[in-house]
């Protein structure tokens, strides 16, 4: 199997969940069962909500509509077209262990494993293990020949060659010590920050809503602190959050916006608070469910050396005119192919073992 037969079976599970996702009567994916695998994938997507509550049918929609766009032929081959393929080299088995905090949240090292030419096993999270050997199912359905290729396990992983490992920092240790003999990646926790500069239009602000609130703040792209400067005013800010005041309807997200509020008040903590949104003034970058931690810069140069001495433990920067690296306001949680978890370039990891 070559290169571009890889990619053509890959752009074709992004037509199956184009087509699971459309409310049109069409069928861009000529599998014969391919209404068989849509009803089955529904059921799928039932049990995997009611195995874990955070994953609403809004998200799981959410992720689905994420990754049917970028599976398309041309964002695949843009995406690859950085690389120098060689399909001579020997196909590898790479281990994979999986977080479970959004859904499909390991798609993308499925996907690079496989795209390189190498064998995967994963070892799934038990809060996300349901979605991704369903779509491993289609995907051998439209070519059978990566069925020697993919492997899912929940038993201790022995034989595999490399090793992708996404956990804690406490696991990330436990991680590098058990693989420290295998070429590796090791994702330990990161956030997303957001610098604001109190020039922030309205619709800019909403859009922060999206990076902050978007799969209820659980991902490693979710802004889990604001650095504003001194004298800012959250007024403007509260406002543009007000759009997403439903998220406390939510069972789950609302158990922790009470319990984080009261720790916080019976423990006398000075915080600002909106009835679903609690800012609390914090150095430290990991806030908990329903909380995002603030800080005051003085200037833009000093912050820029803070943030860059912190590089290690942030993901991305949401931000307008502050950095040549930022992301847009709205966009931290719609990562590119080529937006690494960790900064690591993980084509070009797998293409050196």
């Amino acid at each position: 199997m070559d290169l571009n037969q890889r990619i053509t079976a890959f752009s074709k599970l992004g037509l199956f969940l184009t087509d699971f996702l459309s409310t049109e009567d069409k069928n861009e994916l000529a599998l014969a069962n391919t209404e068989r695998l849509q009803l089955e994938f529904s059921e799928v997507l039932v049990a995997a909500e009611r195995k874990n509550a955070w994953f609403t049918p809004a998200y799981l929609k959410l992720a689905l509509t994420g990754w049917a766009e970028s599976l398309s032929v041309d964002n695949l081959n843009n995406w690859i077209s950085a690389y120098s393929f060689s399909e001579k080299s020997l196909s590898k088995k790479v281990a994979v262990i999986m977080a479970g905090n959004l859904p499909m949240v390991g798609f993308h090292d499925f996907l690079s494993v496989l795209i390189s030419g190498h064998s995967v096993v994963a070892k799934l999270s038990s809060d996300d293990k349901l979605i991704l050997p369903f779509l491993a199912k289609v995907l051998i359905e439209i070519e059978p020949q990566f069925e020697t290729k993919i492997e899912f396990t929940e038993s201790k992983l022995t034989d595999f060659d490399a090793v992708i490992a996404t956990g804690s920092n406490n696991t990330a240790r436990y991680f590098e010590y058990y693989f420290k003999n295998k070429p590796h990646i090791i994702r330990k926790n990161r956030n997303a920050v957001a610098v604001l500069q109190g020039t922030e239009t309205t619709d800019q602000l909403e859009k922060l809503g999206d990076d902050i609130f978007r799969y209820f703040g659980m991902g490693c792209r979710s802004v889990s602190k604001l650095f504003v400067p001194k004298d800012y005013n959250f007024d403007a800010f509260y406002q543009a959050m007000f759009t997403f005041k439903d998220i406390v309807n939510h069972h789950k997200y609302a158990n922790n916006y009470d319990y984080n509020k009261a720790v916080y008040l019976m423990s006398l903590f000075p915080i600002l608070d909106n009835g679903f949104l609690v800012l609390k003034e914090e150095e430290t970058f990991s806030s908990p469910i329903s909380v995002v931690f603030y800080e005051h810069y003085e200037n833009i140069d000093s912050l820029r050396k803070q943030l860059k001495e912190k590089e290690e433990e942030i993901q991305c920067i949401v931000a307008s005119g502050f950095d040549q690296k930022e992301v847009g306001f709205g966009q931290s949680q719609k990562p590119k192919l080529n937006d690494y978890a960790d900064g690591v370039d993980t084509i070009a990891f797998l293409l050196k073992i």
